[in-house]
């Protein structure tokens, strides 16, 4: 049997590797400590993302490769360029299919909702990377260096690090008032991390899916305020109490956090209508969005757990056909 090799551990990496297994396939998680899901057929291994050789080994014979890797958001000029070629090399190397999770910010600033089709035209550096890694990846394909490359896309995660879980999510659970650096009445695309998930199995396993990226079946889009009434209606927590924090107050908290700080790098994805169309995915596919309301559940337990419940870890879930 063929492995799977993920490289990365984090929510992204791990639910993948879960959720791979549960299908009985063999997987091969990597990360710089070695930690991982504890299954069967998970072997967790320790090992530095960006030594090209060490993944070249470990990516022989895989039916595919995954970069789940996010490093810091502070840290992405430094630690993202020798992850994003060591993976490549190891996709020369092996031609195994690499398959990345990505995101939505290659795309920067958009009047309206994003699709495959739409130009990668960030020009903040951080946000460009993520666009100029896909464009590198697929030039990679283009010139028969190898086999087959596809990027999943995501939008904010509910069950991860995102806005939603870095300053709403446990005030709410305990009926505190959220602090929120961001307008509150702005449609906004939140992705399940089951789904994100699902999608990339599906980008790996399905060759329709490879040489081109996909967007994440998501749920429609919710306003944060939408979004934390739904959250609490979800888990029987008190209604929220949300305020805005001014720019001016954002922009100074940012001198005493880095994850503020990035925060107000894609401030401009809650400013206006930041929706991700996702179409293209469920017609090829068949493939369709958690449900929401069970997605929040898991958020709240990923968080410290759901007023008056006893705590456990989230089981992923593939999104359903």
């Amino acid at each position: 049997m063929a492995v799977h090799l993920i490289v990365g551990a984090g929510m992204v990496g791990s639910t993948t590797a879960r959720q791979l297994a549960e299908r009985g396939e063999q997987v091969r998680i990597v990360s710089r400590s070695g930690r991982g899901p504890t299954h069967p057929l998970v072997e967790r291994i320790a090992a530095d993302a960006t030594d090209a050789d060490r993944l070249g080994e470990l990516a022989q014979g895989a039916a595919a490769i995954y970069n789940c890797l996010n490093p810091a958001y502070h840290r992405w000029l430094t630690d993202w360029p020798p992850m994003a070629a060591a993976l490549l090399t190891a996709a020369e190397r092996s031609g195994a299919p690499l398959v990345i999770a990505g995101c939505l910010y290659g795309y920067g600033e958009v009047t309206g909702p994003m699709t495959e089709n739409n130009p990668l035209a960030a020009t903040h550096p951080k946000l460009k990377m993520r666009a100029d890694m896909w464009g590198d990846a697929l030039a990679a394909q283009r010139a028969g260096r190898i086999h087959a490359v596809t990027e999943v896309r995501g939008s904010d995660y509910l069950q991860a690090q995102s806005i939603f879980s870095f300053v709403m999510g446990k005030p709410l659970l305990t009926g505190r008032r959220a602090f929120v650096p961001a307008p509150l009445d702005v449609p906004h695309t939140w992705t399940s991390i089951n789904d994100m998930a699902a999608m990339l199995v599906t980008a790996a396993t399905d060759q329709r899916a490879w040489n081109r990226a996909w967007h994440v079946p998501s749920a429609p889009p919710l306003t944060i305020r939408e979004l934390a009434t739904r959250f609490t209606g979800a888990i029987g927590a008190p209604a929220p109490k949300l305020t805005t924090i001014p720019d001016p107050i954002f922009r100074a908290t940012g001198f005493l956090s880095p994850m503020l700080r990035e925060l107000q790098t894609t401030a401009y994805q809650f400013a206006r209508p930041f929706v991700m169309d996702s179409t293209a995915a469920t017609t090829t596919f068949g493939l369709r969005h958690q449900p929401l309301d069970e997605a929040l559940r898991e958020a709240a337990t990923a968080l410290g757990g759901i007023p008056g419940t006893t705590t456990g870890t989230p089981q992923a879930r593939p999104a359903t056909a």
